[in-house]
């Protein structure tokens, strides 16, 4: 992190991640993630065939169709929040899937600085367990391609933070070109590790490139994958390295940690129903308190609360009514404003 930067304060918030159309499943059970060797909780990338394999095994089954991909959940929740938001992908040439795709960014204020190439925009194949686990299958598709062509410094430059996506640190060259931009331009940069078997098999590039970071997000399991720790003591190796580290704890809440002072952040108790799409309602309340000026505790209580909502529903995102009923409490809680410690 640059010593002299700010983290809390007005901003704008850019977004870079993959640019994918999650077709959202229900299983009957747990038996057929074996079959097709996929880890539950975790997500996979596969190719057009095995992609088709899956598809084939549903029939005529319509699944759920939402704009995906985690840091496009992010910003987009930040957008509905109220925040000003722009994000950086790719997809595919006037298909069907990229044409969704731009519609929903500009309906909901979003600037897409998009590419479109000739392969076919991303798709995830959304897999949710009976216990609402969810599990990805994930063909990439545009998405793969991205290459430091995507950077563009003046884009940058209208933003005050940067959010990537942990499923992005496969591509090594875009990243590091992107934080590099990022820190040239001196916006505050926040990485959501996104899953434990994308962290253990890019332990080493997240080891480089986290230093440069100054918020970090984690579950559980991530936390373990990075650091060998539970919890606090996870926490506190990932505090070593950026400003802002934050392990969410599902239905127990949250810990933050920044300067060596220790929030906890409380979890309301609800039925969950679908756990897709949670870690990225929180990052995206935690980063809508920041671009606000809020304080720490604001930050993890409005993530927390819209991660608490959104696990209440199917999919990823609330609809525009179940906003419009969650954002008077929203409001309670920035008006209480600690302010962010200096």
């Amino acid at each position: 992190m640059q010593a002299n930067k700010k983290l809390s304060g007005q901003g704008k918030i850019l977004g870079m991640g993959n640019a994918l159309v999650d077709l959202i499943f229900q299983l009957p059970s747990d038996e057929l993630l074996e079959k097709w060797n996929l880890p539950k909780g975790s997500m996979t990338l596969i190719d057009q065939q095995q992609a088709g394999v899956i598809l084939n095994y549903f029939g005529q089954e319509q699944p759920v169709l939402a704009t995906g991909g985690s840091a496009s959940n992010t910003i987009t929740s930040i957008a509905a929040l109220g925040g000003h938001c722009g994000f950086i992908g790719q997809i595919g040439k006037n298909d069907i899937y990229g044409n969704f795709y731009i519609e929903h960014l500009t309906k909901h204020g979003i600037t897409p600085y998009f590419r479109r190439i000739d392969t076919p925009t991303g798709t995830a194949i959304t897999l949710m367990s009976p216990d609402t686990e969810r599990t990805f299958a994930t063909y990439l598709g545009a998405a793969s391609s991205m290459t430091e062509e995507n950077i563009n410094r003046e884009v940058f430059s209208g933003y005050g933070y940067f959010h990537i996506e942990g499923y992005m640190v496969q591509n090594y060259a875009l990243l590091e070109k992107a934080l590099q931009t990022a820190r040239d331009c001196n916006m505050v940069i926040s990485l959501d590790l996104a899953s434990y078997n994308i962290v253990k098999s890019h332990l080493d590039f997240i080891r480089h490139i986290l230093p440069t970071v100054d918020v970090v997000f984690a579950n559980e399991e991530e936390a373990l994958a990075f650091t060998g720790q539970d919890n606090l003591e996870a926490l506190n190796l990932l505090a070593n390295q950026v400003a802002v580290s934050v392990v969410k704890l599902g239905p127990r809440g949250s810990l933050v940690m920044y300067r060596g002072k220790l929030y906890a952040i409380d979890a309301d108790k609800v039925v969950k129903t679908d756990s897709n799409g949670a870690g990225d309602s929180y990052a995206a309340g935690f980063l809508y308190g920041l671009s606000r000026g809020l304080g720490v505790q604001e930050c993890g209580e409005i993530a927390s609360t819209v991660a608490t909502q959104v696990v209440q529903v199917t999919g990823p995102k609330l609809t525009a009514r179940q906003w419009k009923e969650l954002l008077p409490r929203i409001r309670k809680i920035e008006a209480r404003n600690t302010q962010w410690p200096e």
